[in-house]
C-alpha cells in the first residue's frame, strides 16, 4: 500500500512540476493608473480596456490596456518564459508602457504600436484580442 501511495504522489508530483500550465504570473506595474474611458465612446472601441493574458507553451504576455480614447491607447506589457533565440532584447521579466495609435479600418477598430521587432497590430475578434505582426499572431483573453 505504501508503494501505491508513493508511486501516485510520485507521478502528481512529477505532472505538477513538468506542466506547462505552471506559469509566473506578474506583479501588476507600481505606476498602473487605469483611466476609465468616456463612456460616449464607441463600444467596439471600449472593447479593448482592460487586463490581457496569453499563456502559450513556453512563453507568457500580459497586456494592459491602461486609458484610451480615439486617437491613443497607452499600454502594458510583460514578456517572460522560454523565448527562441533572438529574441534576447526585450524579452525580460518586466512590464513596459508603450503607446499605441487607434486607427479604424474597414470598420473595426484596431491598436498599432511599434515593438522592437516591428509593428504590432491588436484587433478584437470575438472574446479575444488578436495580436499579429511579421512574427505571427496570438490570441490573447480577457483576465479580471
Amino acid at each position: 500500500m505504501k508503494t501505491i501511495v508513493a508511486l501516485a504522489a510520485s507521478i502528481v508530483l512529477v505532472s505538477v512540476l513538468s506542466c506547462s500550465m505552471v506559469r509566473t504570473v506578474p506583479s501588476m506595474p507600481a505606476d498602473l493608473q487605469m483611466v476609465e474611458p468616456d463612456p460616449s465612446l464607441p463600444k467596439e472601441l471600449l472593447a479593448f480596456c482592460g487586463k490581457w493574458e496569453l499563456a502559450s507553451g513556453m512563453y507568457e504576455v500580459f497586456v494592459i490596456v491602461e486609458k484610451l480614447d480615439e486617437q491613443t491607447a497607452s499600454l502594458y506589457v510583460w514578456r517572460g518564459g522560454s523565448w527562441p533565440q533572438g529574441f534576447d532584447k526585450g524579452t525580460t521579466m518586466n512590464w513596459g508602457r508603450v503607446e499605441a495609435k487607434v486607427i479604424k479600418e474597414r470598420g473595426k477598430y484596431k491598436l498599432y504600436y511599434q515593438a522592437y521587432f516591428g509593428q504590432v497590430e491588436n484587433s478584437l475578434k470575438g472574446k479575444y484580442l488578436v495580436s499579429s505582426s511579421r512574427l505571427g499572431s496570438s490570441k490573447f483573453r480577457r483576465v479580471p
